[in-house]
């Protein structure tokens, strides 16, 4: 009989699923992805794009992370904000960025934002959905400023102001109400705040703190932990309680070597121990 083949195609590897089907009917659950739940958005201001995160990562009902940091570098003109599984975005974005900088260093020429769209979209439709990033992609190029939603599937949109992730309903509502064109830089940072911030307060799996980065033709600026509207407050009273209040049952001392034999190795007498000082160690 001819041996079955070593050679693992490229791409997602799906030999496993008989065995998870076959885990999950016995009541076995399956480890379940880190995803980050998420608010992100992106809005044109008169002199660029900001852009804008929550930082909850959540796995499940429990937050894996509070301070999760979601807004990826592409290029020093590009970012990505990312929503779906945390490692999906994080490698996602890290890998069209190393092939960001591979196509300027061949072309001699500052990236544009679409290509590094092309790029996502064509990545993610590959894929078929199995890749779970939904990103909204923004910089600032020679055609000016741009900004993107790629998602998961691949399909792209162009818009002036964009949402994505669990919170994007709540996000998009403040949109709606309050973004105008050619906002300037503290409008549209505020506005992109209060959206977070309605994402953050409005739905479950986003929270912590507003991350926000606002780029131009001349500059990116990064502001970690913009707004932190849920920090922990000094509680009102103390809950430490004095020793001896919660009663001890019972008490036991157990010694962890329970048995020792030494055996020593030097010092031995007769012809092993004269070839063993002869010996050279050098």
């Amino acid at each position: 009989m001819a041996a079955a083949s070593v050679y693992n195609g490229p791409g997602f590897d799906f030999t496993n699923q008989v065995r998870n089907t076959f885990l999950t009917e016995r009541g076995i659950p399956l480890p379940k992805a880190t995803s980050t739940g998420t608010t992100i958005v992106g809005c044109l201001f008169k002199d660029g794009i900001i852009l804008g995160a929550d930082t909850r990562a959540t796995e499940g009902p429990i937050v894996a992370d509070k301070n999760c940091e979601k807004i990826h570098y592409i290029t020093d003109n590009i970012r990505c904000c990312g929503a779906g599984t945390a490692a999906d975005t994080e490698f996602t974005t890290a890998l069209i960025s190393s092939n960001m900088e591979l196509h300027a260093l061949s072309t001699g020429r500052k990236p544009r934002v679409v290509t590094a769209m092309t790029l996502l979209k064509q990545m993610l439709f590959r894929y078929q959905g199995h890749i779970g990033a939904a990103l909204v992609l923004g910089g600032v190029d020679a055609t000016g400023p741009q900004l993107f939603t790629i998602h998961p599937h691949g399909s792209t949109d162009k818009l002036p102001y964009v949402t994505m992730g669990s919170g994007s309903l709540a996000a998009m509502a403040v949109f709606e109400a309050k973004w105008k064109p050619n906002m300037d830089r503290a409008d549209a940072l505020d506005l992109v705040c209060a959206a977070i911030s309605a994402g953050i307060f409005n739905d479950l799996g986003s929270g912590s703190n507003v991350d926000a980065c606002v780029i131009t033709a001349s500059h990116t600026e990064v502001l970690r932990n913009f707004v932190k509207p849920n920090e922990r407050v000094q509680k009102e009273r103390s809950y430490q309680f004095r020793r001896g209040t919660t009663a001890v049952k019972k008490e036991e001392v157990r010694s962890l070597v329970v048995d020792e034999d030494v055996t020593h190795l030097t010092g031995g007498a007769g012809r092993g121990a004269a070839q063993g000082e002869a010996m050279d160690t050098s």
